[in-house]
C-alpha cells in the first residue's frame, strides 16, 4: 500500500498559519502533500478566494500523517 499524496500548486491557509517572523510562515495541513520549493506560488485563504500574495516555499516536514510547510512572503495583495 502506498503513501497517498496530494500535489499542491498553491498555499491555501484557511487563516491557519502562524507567523516565525516578519516575513516567514508555518502551516500544517492534514496528510502527505508535496509543493513546489523555491519558486513563487500562490497564497490564497481558501481554494476559491483571490491570491492573498506570493510566496517561496523553503522547507517542507512530513510526520504522522501531516505536512508542515514553512514558507516566505514575497509580495502581498492588500485589499482592504
Amino acid at each position: 500500500m502506498g503513501m497517498p499524496l496530494e500535489l499542491n500548486t498553491m498555499i491555501v491557509t484557511k487563516g491557519r498559519e502562524k507567523r516565525v517572523e516578519e516575513n516567514l510562515f508555518t502551516l500544517e495541513k492534514e496528510g502527505f502533500r508535496l509543493y513546489p520549493i523555491e519558486i513563487p506560488i500562490d497564497v490564497r485563504k481558501t481554494i476559491e478566494s483571490d491570491t492573498n500574495g506570493t510566496a517561496m516555499i523553503k522547507k517542507v516536514e512530513w510526520q504522522k500523517n501531516s505536512t508542515t510547510i514553512t514558507y516566505q512572503l514575497i509580495s502581498l495583495n492588500s485589499t482592504n
